[in-house]
């Protein structure tokens, strides 16, 4: 299995930096704005995201964290016993602008689950899309507002996300699965 770095700590950095800057311009005013991070990546990544945000604009928004394991429609199809962690919405999310984030947009499937478990916490005015990388394949019609990269892969290959705060080091890296 050969693996390929395609994002350097730095690069991660710049792209977060820029998605928080889109996130602040599309969003006229940070006081309805909340950002949910998916489990398990997602959570630092929309962390990250608050922190520049915050940075740039003198004051802080809402993070969250959402577990989607009850949600996935392929529990009965693969025998999965998902591993629940707890879902921390940190406000009512009713009526407010939500940023969901994700550390790779693939079928979709995910954002899909995500989507329908943050509708039992209330209905927000919109919900936008942040993924630090988009590979492709949709399986579902689902297409992300802020991406860090797009990455062109094959099916075959995987891409893995690494992060300081979950795994001790900043990279993406590609890993082919053919020998």
């Amino acid at each position: 299995m050969a693996e390929h770095v395609i994002l350097s700590p730095e690069d991660i950095r710049r792209s977060l930096s820029r998605i928080a800057h889109e996130i602040v311009e599309n969003n006229p005013t940070l006081n309805d704005l909340v950002l949910v991070g998916m489990r398990t990546r997602g959570v630092p990544l929309a962390a990250r995201l608050a922190q520049r945000i915050a940075d740039f604009e003198g004051r802080g928004v809402p993070v969250g964290a959402l577990d989607i394991g009850l949600y996935r429609d392929d529990i009965s199809y693969l025998d999965l016993k998902p591993q629940l962690k707890p879902t921390e919405i940190p406000t009512d999310i009713a009526g407010k602008r939500v940023v969901l984030v994700d550390d790779v947009l693939f079928t979709g499937r995910s954002i899909r689950a995500a989507l329908d478990a943050l509708i039992d916490f209330g209905r927000p005015q919109f919900i936008q899309l942040a993924v630090l990388v988009d590979r492709g394949h949709r399986e579902l019609p689902i297409r992300a507002d802020y991406v860090g990269k797009n990455i062109p892969t094959a099916r075959q290959e995987d891409v893995q996300v690494f992060l300081e705060e979950t795994d001790g080091r900043d990279a993406v890296v590609v890993i082919s699965m053919e020998p």
